[in-house]
């Protein structure tokens, strides 16, 4: 890893749910990491003779395209049990192939494009009001809410599949919790300035960690 990352925005970047890279990296709690540190994104493969482990497999080189903050106490969720208040989601790991359908996360006017450039937007930005619900795009898990990647403010990820995931910045008030599965236009926050100087939403979509325009996917407006 680079000096700045944190394991927060490595799984960001990766498209990868924290925990899942806490668990295969043997990294507890606050889940702390230092600069030259090898992260491993996926499972080491082992031989069928000997048993043994092979050569480490891909590990993160990423560059952020923003520092980030060191993680609060606070800033992530509490508890991983089921917090759907008992309602059975999907197994935990089972994710569709492909999203069935997108939805714009607001009906709220586009102020500012989705750009391919190095320091371009990497997704929509909506104009609002402070209180003005938020909606998943799609069907998934919630994998992250907090505060700690700098320039986000409040911020909720959505895992779709195993390829997709959105992401909701500065929010004003998150209204789901980690590992909660969420619905189709289900309200998920309100609208808010957190990290920001201008009330507003920004969207991303990210297909393997990789930033994408999110106009390819969701439907046309009227």
């Amino acid at each position: 890893m680079q000096k700045g990352e944190t394991l927060f925005s490595i799984a960001w970047h990766t498209g990868n749910d924290y925990r899942d890279l806490a668990k295969l990296n043997n990294i507890a709690p606050p889940y702390n990491i230092y600069p030259g540190q090898i992260i491993n994104l996926t499972k080491q493969k082992v031989t069928s003779k000997a048993n043994e482990a092979l050569p480490r497999g891909q590990t993160s080189k990423i560059k952020s395209n923003q520092p980030v903050d060191p993680p609060a106490k606070q800033a992530y969720g509490k508890s991983e049990k089921n917090v759907n208040g008992g309602a059975s989601g999907p197994p935990v790991g089972e994710f569709p192939e492909q999203v069935s359908a997108w939805i714009w996360p607001t009906s709220n006017a586009i102020t500012n494009m989705f750009s391919a450039k190095e320091a371009g937007n990497k997704g929509l930005d909506f104009s609002g009001s402070i209180g003005q619900p938020i909606l998943a795009a799609a069907d998934g898990k919630v994998v992250y809410t907090g505060n700690a990647l700098r320039g986000f403010g409040n911020l909720v990820i959505i895992k779709h599949s195993d390829a997709y995931l959105t992401a909701y910045a500065h929010n004003d008030k998150i209204l789901v919790k980690e590992q909660q599965w969420v619905k189709s236009g289900q309200n998920i926050a309100t609208m808010g300035k957190s990290g920001t100087d201008t009330v507003k939403l920004h969207f991303e979509v990210r297909y393997k960690g990789k930033s994408i325009d999110p106009l390819q996917f969701l439907p046309k407006r009227k």
